[in-house]
């Protein structure tokens, strides 16, 4: 499979605590972008990494956006994860906006 099918996450915090570092001030729609499959939200240039291994290109798996003000990543950031379908490595790539 070269993309597994986009399937959007919605955060859905437990407890008040989780509750309180969600959100942005000024931007409403920061932090909305946590998926897995589909293709990759780049905030900057694709940086799509090759496995340590094979050396082949990595799947997309998913993307984690920022939670909010209180734990951001950097200017809003995102994490990406890879995996390679064939030896089953990982790697994740953190872009700030």
């Amino acid at each position: 499979m070269d993309e597994i099918p986009e399937i959007p996450l919605v955060m859905n915090p437990k407890t008040p605590e989780a509750r309180s570092v969600i959100g942005f001030k000024w931007n409403a729609e920061a932090g909305k972008g946590h998926k897995i499959g589909g293709g990759p939200d780049w905030i900057q240039s694709d940086e799509t990494p090759e496995c340590s291994q094979c050396f082949t290109k990595m799947t997309f798996y998913g993307q984690l956006d920022c939670l909010g003000d209180k734990v951001a990543l950097g200017d809003c950031g995102r994490i990406y994860v890879f995996v390679c379908m064939d030896c089953l490595s990982t790697q994740s790539v953190l872009q700030c906006g």
